[in-house]
């Protein structure tokens, strides 16, 4: 466990949040499955509160309004010293700039981008708020990875504007991209062709800290969520997929670094 209170290279994940329609509802799901408490976000931000553990904070939650009939998803944010010189670099790219870039009050700006293959992402360039300030514990994001058709092309599409170097996994069967920035792994690329949900599209996939992958599978199950991909041993650790009551997908894993 880390504390993590420190400006991210850019490109690198700092921050993930959900946006939902029960936001109280919601809080209980995650407050009873990792342990977080909550306290106020930017009031800028509408119905807004961030997660902490150990009073770091570790997540965000938003409320989305009446109106707003938009997919239930976790959204990975991805550092960067200028949102307005990015959201430009995203559309030169051939991405798309759905929201902002707006001021957060003191807390920094954002942006909620999408990728030519339509994955929807954050930008955060941080002030007062550097993002996730605890990594490595039970509860916290260990990991984000795009799950999409295919890597070659969506892959420059993100070393363009990030500047990321990318290292293929070599198989003939398995389409993987480690991203890199300054030789550091910070977030993967998984080509799933036909296998990707059509009700889902292209999506980014944060990954959870959990002590016990099976008993937070049961637990997740047990709160009112669905198991979609049962606890199974990969490469990284014990991994399972699994959804919050309103349908949000994320991965719990106990890493095997642990």
């Amino acid at each position: 466990m880390t504390e993590a209170a420190e400006r991210r290279t850019p490109g690198t994940p700092c921050w993930v949040s959900l946006m939902v329609h029960g936001l109280t509802g919601t809080q209980e799901f995650y407050a009873a499955l990792f342990g977080w408490e909550f306290r106020p976000g930017p009031a800028q931000l509408g119905p807004y509160v961030r997660a902490l553990l150990d009073g770091k904070e570790v997540a965000g939650l938003g409320q989305l309004a009446p109106d707003r009939h938009l997919p239930i998803a976790w959204t990975t944010y991805l550092a960067t010293d200028d949102a307005d010189l990015t959201a430009e670099t995203i559309r030169s790219c051939g991405g798309t700039v759905a929201v902002g870039p707006l001021d957060a009050g003191e807390a920094g700006r954002l942006a909620i981008a999408s990728d030519p293959s339509g994955a929807v992402f954050g930008l955060w360039q941080a002030a007062a708020h550097l993002g996730t300030a605890l990594e490595g514990a039970p509860g916290t994001p260990v990991w984000n990875e795009l799950v999409t058709r295919e890597t070659a092309t969506v892959g420059k599409f993100y070393q363009a504007v990030f500047g990321f170097e990318t290292e293929a996994e070599v198989s003939a069967d398995f389409d993987y991209q480690t991203l890199r920035l300054d030789g550091r792994p910070v977030a993967s690329m998984h080509g799933v062709g036909h296998a990707l949900p059509r009700d889902r599209g292209p999506h980014w996939m944060t990954h959870f800290e959990v002590a016990d992958t099976d008993e937070a599978a049961a637990r997740v199950v047990e709160l009112g969520g669905h198991v979609l991909q049962p606890p199974a041993d990969g490469a990284t650790g014990r991994l399972a997929t699994v959804s919050d009551p309103e349908g949000a997908l994320f991965t719990i894993v106990r890493s095997a670094a642990r």
